[in-house]
């Protein structure tokens, strides 16, 4: 989800040589400077505990607000002060960040399912930024590693691993697949291990690096739109509620159910190795992306639901994308692929 630290606390460039302890026979400190060296190490430690600390309040803020936020639109809802306007912000708010997620973060970033321009690529970055996930290359590195190692040991959210047997156990995994995995730093991926890539990419880089301003302008967006809706700050206001707390509600526990439910229930076609399972119910609140065992038989394919029946918003937005010019080279899977991989040949669910 969020992960503010390096947004609000950055490194300074003497950080990290400080901490790497590097030294060869020339330039070892002399006893006078090891005090020194100690204190400069113990302030790096600390220094890193300070980010884990600042990461764990923001996570704990943005999945506590909204869902605070959450019960009084409910109340106003129930007292009669929900207005077509306020679903209309929600609606648009919803599918511009989930296309940034989805289309973006995911599909693009994560798998290079697809190649596009410099603008468009600072363009999805910025639409999943808005989606207060976390900033693009945190994402993209925790879910290569999820791919690396998926419901292994490693794995930084599996429901499947180190959580006991029986219910309790499932109750513990569901947990910590859904949610609980955030709230621990030592699940994160390294960004240098996974993302190379990203790192190298100077419009992802600046997106990744401003993600908080990203952010806010993802919450005066709604805010905006309920102005020009109803022509009132009172109906700004609803909007900012409806298309920011409510959305963004609604948006992670969408994605948070692909790490748990998908991994638990459901159908699986293909022969993965793990427990991804594709759930028909989930497809469109998650714009295609609870088609999770197809995904993970083929993961750079563009298209996630891969029988006609199986909706799939997001690849529809990339086939448009692709008549338009806008994207190209996008990867599709091969009856012949998808029959090599098939868990029961002879069978098409």
């Amino acid at each position: 989800m969020i992960a503010m630290a390096h947004e609000l606390l950055p490194l300074r460039p003497g950080d990290s040589a400080s901490a790497t302890g590097t030294q060869t026979s020339r330039d070892r400190p002399s006893d006078g400077d090891s005090e020194g060296t100690s204190i400069g190490v113990a302030v790096s430690d600390r220094r890193a505990q300070t980010l884990g600390n600042v990461d764990r309040v923001a996570n704990i803020i943005v999945t506590v607000v909204p869902l605070l936020l959450v019960g009084l639109a409910a109340r106003l809802a129930w007292g009669g002060a929900l207005h077509w306007t306020d679903l209309a912000v929600l609606a648009a708010s919803y599918l511009l960040s989930g296309v940034g997620i989805t289309v973006g973060y995911h599909r693009l970033f994560t798998h290079n399912s697809f190649k596009t321009s410099s603008a468009m690529r600072g363009f999805l970055a910025v639409l999943g930024s808005t989606a207060v996930e976390g900033p693009v290359i945190e994402w993209v590195a925790n879910h290569r590693k999820h791919h690396q190692f998926s419901d292994r040991r490693g794995d930084p959210h599996s429901p499947h691993v180190d959580h006991g047997s029986g219910w309790r156990g499932a109750l513990g995994g569901l947990y910590h697949a859904h949610l609980g995995w955030i709230f621990g730093a030592e699940a994160m991926a390294s960004e240098d291990r996974y993302a190379k890539d990203l790192l190298r990419d100077p419009v992802v880089r600046f997106v990744d690096r401003t993600f908080v301003l990203w952010v806010l302008a993802g919450l005066a967006f709604p805010f905006g739109l309920g102005v020009a809706l109803t022509g009132s700050v009172d109906g700004g206001l609803t909007g900012l509620l409806w298309g920011g707390a409510v959305r963004i509600f609604l948006l992670h526990h969408a994605t948070f159910s692909i790490n748990s439910l998908c991994h638990f229930f459901g159908l699986q076609r293909f022969a993965t190795g793990d427990e991804s399972r594709n759930l028909f119910w989930l497809a469109l609140p998650t714009l295609g992306e609870a088609w999770h065992n197809n995904h993970h038989a083929f993961p750079t394919s563009a298209r996630h639901g891969l029988r006609w029946w199986q909706l799939d918003p997001s690849a529809w937005l990339i086939g448009g994308l692709e008549r338009l010019g806008l994207v190209w080279d996008v990867v599709r899977v091969s009856p012949d692929r998808e029959l090599s991989k098939a868990a029961h040949p002879g069978r098409q669910p």
